[in-house]
């Protein structure tokens, strides 16, 4: 079972659970202000959590545009591989420690690397990667916060029989990601509003 700590990002404006075998990624290089990284020392694993401004129109919006709010940031985050993306599911969230009219919605996708031509660089890429991405619609802050967990699948890494999104077999890394998104949504609670006019 996996133990979590509560971890203060961004200052301690924003605090949330995040498995203890996850580091800082910042005590080892630069990371943007508007980003906390934290990356699995056990694996390849790592969890983002990035404040961005709000994408579509400002005030309330529709389901359908936040629907495509979620695909324009997932589309920024892929870049020009968006071609490489299947989206597997969408849903509605709720977190717990956030009031209920802030809407929330996360999508599991999968991102197959392109082939290349050269070998050397093949081996060393994932199988695929998955990606849980949620995102917070802030209306009033003109902010959306995104929080991705990053799966990379690496050829011995993984076993290949227990993973099908298909069929719906998440396999273990998945998994854990899935449990560690659970959590977050469940902790994720801002303590400083004042946090998304610095940022």
């Amino acid at each position: 079972m996996t133990s979590y700590k509560s971890t203060h990002l961004f200052g301690g404006a924003i605090v949330c659970d995040l498995p203890d075998h996850f580091a800082d990624v910042s005590r080892l290089r630069q990371v943007p202000d508007n980003q906390e990284v934290y990356i699995d020392k056990d694996g390849f694993t790592s969890i983002i959590v990035d404040i961005t401004e709000r994408v579509g129109p400002s005030g309330p919006t529709s389901l359908e545009e936040d629907g495509r709010a979620l695909t324009t940031h997932l589309e920024e985050l892929v870049g020009d591989d968006v071609d490489t993306v299947k989206v597997w599911n969408t849903t509605e969230t709720q977190f717990t420690k956030l009031d209920s009219s802030i809407p929330a919605y996360t999508l599991i996708a999968t991102q197959t690397p392109k082939s290349t031509d050269s070998d050397s660089r093949r081996a060393q890429a994932p199988d695929f990667t998955a990606l849980i991405l949620t995102l917070v619609r802030l209306e009033r802050e003109n902010t959306d916060v995104l929080v991705t967990i990053n799966v990379p699948h690496i050829k011995g890494e993984y076993d290949e029989e227990e993973v099908d999104l298909a069929l719906g077999k998440q396999g273990a890394l998945l998994g854990s990601a899935v449990e560690y998104a659970a959590r977050i949504w469940e902790s994720f609670e801002v303590r400083d509003w004042e946090l998304f006019k610095e940022v």
